[in-house]
């Protein structure tokens, strides 16, 4: 007889490094809300461990001596959980809290469609009025509700659908959350967004370094993806690298290049106010500007990537905190 929503076993695992009083809200959340609750460390020194297991927490330590990733993190959590696995698991990151009635919107969600692998719903940032920066990000969460190609950190899974993939690839740096939907997608499963507020994040992004940091990682991000996971039959951020390159790279260069030539080339630097100009009626003037500029860190980060590639380097974390 199948199971009813109520009866589904929903564990959780959380992430994080130094979250402090972030971690304490993170797992205070989960209290009450999942059966039970993993939390991975990796090399906190701000009393993040001894933290959790007093909120009663089962907490895992990364091994530090090995590249740090997040993915890393969160198989290590699956893995925490496959003594007794549950039906769904709800990932979320430590600087992250979960909002009252997810849970119960989410379980009910995957239960009523069978084929659907992950559901995420709204995240907001919680003090989006701290900074500009803050209140991007914000727009940022708010995706368009329905199917969908990808998910971010905080979702909740099915997962047997998650194990039958083997979890997250390890060795991305970023990015691991839409790649590993990519695959379950591949394999027949569905992702879903659906209108229900799920959690509060907090960046804490005052500085424009942050931002560039940040916007940075997403261009090494969407190179990796690129070159590595995209096919003819399903494309995997092709298009935002042909942006990047265009507006990141490319058009700067051919500029400069031909003002060698000509001073009239430097006109072609025109195209950036009236991009600004062509986004600004979807995404407000300030979205637009930083849209425009975010495209150099981006370049600077498929850079990064492609760098690595030739020198078989080791993927580094890209922080913003």
């Amino acid at each position: 007889m199948p199971k009813s929503a109520q009866t589904l076993t929903i564990d959780a695992v959380a992430i994080g490094r130094n979250e402090g009083a972030r971690l304490q809200a993170c797992l205070a959340s989960l209290t009450g809300e999942v059966r039970r609750v993993v939390y991975v460390d990796s090399g906190s020194s701000d009393g993040s461990v001894e933290a959790a297991l007093a909120m009663g927490a089962q907490v895992v330590a990364l091994d530090m001596s090995l590249p740090f990733t997040a993915a890393r993190a969160r198989n290590a959590g699956l893995a925490a959980l496959a003594d007794d696995p549950p039906d769904f698991v709800q990932f979320i990151d430590g600087d992250c809290a979960l909002r009252e009635g997810w849970i119960a919107r989410g379980r009910q969600f995957l239960h009523d469609n069978l084929g659907a692998a992950v559901v995420c719903g709204r995240r907001r940032e919680r003090f989006p009025e701290a900074s500009l920066y803050n209140a991007m990000i914000d727009a940022e969460w708010d995706t368009p509700v329905g199917k969908a190609t990808a998910c971010g950190g905080d979702a909740l899974m099915r997962y047997q659908a998650v194990s039958s993939v083997k979890g997250f690839r390890e060795d991305l740096i970023a990015g691991e959350e839409p790649e590993l939907c990519l695959r379950l997608r591949s394999h027949g499963w569905s992702i879903w967004r659906i209108d229900a507020e799920m959690t509060w994040h907090d960046a804490e992004m005052m500085r424009f370094g942050q931002w560039w940091r940040r916007a940075e990682r997403a261009g090494h991000a969407f190179a990796e993806g690129a070159a590595r996971f995209s096919t003819t039959r399903s494309p995997h951020w092709t298009r935002e690298v042909r942006r990047i390159w265009i507006w990141g790279l490319a058009l700067p260069l051919i500029a400069l290049v031909g003002s060698l030539l000509h001073p009239a080339a430097l006109l072609l630097l025109l195209a950036y106010p009236l991009q600004v100009l062509r986004l600004q009626g979807a995404m407000g003037w300030r979205g637009a500007f930083f849209n425009t500029l975010g495209k150099f860190p981006e370049a600077m980060g498929a850079l990064r990537f492609y760098a690595r590639r030739i020198g078989r380097g080791e993927a580094r974390l890209i922080e913003y905190k």
